[in-house]
């Protein structure tokens, strides 16, 4: 194989053969593709795209350019992955309550980035709760209890992390083709039986617009499976905070909070019951979609889910009695600060990225990767879209380091909602869903 020859190809519009995309996906890792030839490479794609079976075949060699783990467990592996929003801790109900009913879950998650949470920064707000694990101590983990939700090691599809680097000084991040390689070629190296995909549409989203996520979620529909994992999506709505909390700590509590039954987030709950409920359904593991999602919700209800979560935390190095003394295990804020709106009326809309970005200037997400996080601060009891709203009742709550940062606070989250004077319905939750 040679990499001139493939980008040649690639420019011109010739489709590649799979041995070619495998080739060049694996070979992104070391020196046979050089930085100005994946960079090319990059832009080419961006601009001429892959064909559906070159796509698979990118995916793969960039998956096997590391280690791919192996099970042999009583079991199926299975795993979840959302393209990212506000105020979206699915993952810290989903594994659980998955492992609760008989799955084994080895989560490979990330770290928040730009106005987006990442679920590795929500765990380590938990004391103690180490992320970076080598893979003997997640396999006894996953064996053990069920799940566990780390970060990805070094030797995880080494092709993306290089590609990914070029691509963000290129200009050739927007790729569905580059986006569906990089997300799944770490999902698959976790060596899964199945996946459910979370694909986000609205203001807090990078997909932004509902064709466009559509149009991802079928991507990765079609290459996960063609690589040999059966994986469906479901499209949701990123419109406003998918619970009422942003930020890590504060995320932690609503989780803590549903599964312990303390107050339920009926949106963060609604969402990962319908993705394990599509999860179970499509690995035979229910009767149906409404079999599966009887089945999480049951696990969640039961305090099942709650103990699997507190056994993967003391698992992971943190407390052991985690579901009986969160309360007092979590970081807090030393200011917190109401903020109320300007006028009478219905909250119509909120701008979900401005308030990922509150979150980022208050310290609690990163501009920039070496960032540290500061896992105390945030947003809580955010107001959902139609709520009446005066100048007596909070529309947020804002957790923060001084009084100056809240006060600035305050006035970007006014800035990111809109208020009008007629009540507006809440957006559907569950847009659409996508199988092979």
């Amino acid at each position: 194989m040679d990499a001139g020859a493939i980008l040649q190809k690639v420019k011109q519009k010739d489709p590649l053969t799979n041995g070619e995309a495998r080739w060049f996906g694996h070979a992104l890792s070391g020196a046979d593709v050089s930085d100005a030839q994946a960079g090319a490479f990059a832009m080419a794609v961006c601009l001429n795209g892959l064909s559906p079976a070159a796509r698979v075949a990118l995916t793969e060699g960039m998956r096997d350019s590391g280690d791919v783990l192996q099970w042999d467990l009583p079991g199926p592996v299975l795993d979840k992955h959302s393209t990212g929003g506000v105020g979206d801790p699915v993952s810290l109900l989903l594994a659980p309550a998955l492992a609760e009913v008989g799955a084994y879950v080895p989560m490979i998650s990330g770290r928040g980035l730009g106005h987006t949470g990442g679920t590795l920064d929500k765990l380590e707000a938990i004391p103690g709760y180490v992320c970076d694990i080598g893979p003997q101590r997640l396999r006894h983990v996953v064996e053990t209890v069920g799940c566990a939700i780390v970060g990805a090691t070094g030797r995880v599809a080494p092709s993306d992390r290089r590609l990914y680097a070029i691509r963000d000084v290129t200009a050739t991040v927007a790729s569905v083709d580059l986006i569906t390689a990089s997300i799944l070629s770490k999902k698959l190296a976790a060596g899964l039986d199945g996946l459910v995909l979370d694909v986000k549409t609205g203001s807090g989203a990078f997909m932004v617009d509902v064709e466009d996520a559509k149009h991802l979620a079928q991507s990765l529909v079609e290459v996960s499976s063609g690589a040999g994992c059966p994986t469906s999506a479901l499209i949701t709505d990123m419109s406003q905070p998918l619970s009422s909390s942003a930020g890590n700590a504060v995320e932690v509590v609503e989780v803590m909070k549903t599964l312990t039954a303390e107050r339920s987030s009926d949106r963060l709950l609604d969402v990962s019951i319908a993705l394990g409920g599509e999860l179970l359904a499509r690995m035979k593991l229910a009767e149906s979609v409404e079999a599966g999602c009887s089945k999480i919700r049951e696990a969640i209800s039961s305090g099942g889910a709650a103990e699997r979560f507190s056994k993967m935390v003391y698992a992971m190095g943190g407390p052991k009695d985690f579901s009986e003394t969160w309360q007092c295990r979590l970081p807090e804020a030393p200011v917190l600060q109401e903020v109320f709106a300007t006028e009478t009326g219905y909250i119509s809309a909120i701008d979900s990225r401005a308030l990922g970005n509150v979150v980022v200037s208050l310290g609690g997400g990163r501009r920039l990767e070496t960032d540290r996080i500061d896992p105390s601060v945030g947003l809580s009891q955010i107001a959902r879209i139609g709520t009446k709203t005066d100048r007596k009742t909070p529309i947020a709550m804002i957790h923060a380091t001084s009084e100056i940062r809240a006060n600035q606070a305050a006035e970007q989250v006014r800035n990111a909602i809109t208020i009008s004077g007629k009540a507006s319905e809440q957006p559907e939750l569950i847009i659409g869903g996508i199988k092979p």
